[in-house]
């Protein structure tokens, strides 16, 4: 099940606060401002810092 559209107009990046996008393969969030990938895991956002990995 895809991550639904209420879930990503209210989530923010934990660590800059900005905006998050929805990756084009749904294998996670990046932040717009920082570039900090959050991993989708069966189905669930990880929003942990530590387990961003960072894509220009």
């Amino acid at each position: 099940m895809p991550i639904s559209k209420d879930l990503l107009d209210i989530l923010v990046c934990p660590l800059c606060k900005a905006d998050l996008e929805l990756k084009p393969d749904q294998s996670g969030l990046k932040c717009v401002q920082c570039k900090r990938v959050y991993p989708i895991r069966d189905d669930i956002p990880v929003m942990l810092i530590d387990e961003a990995k960072i894509e220009e």
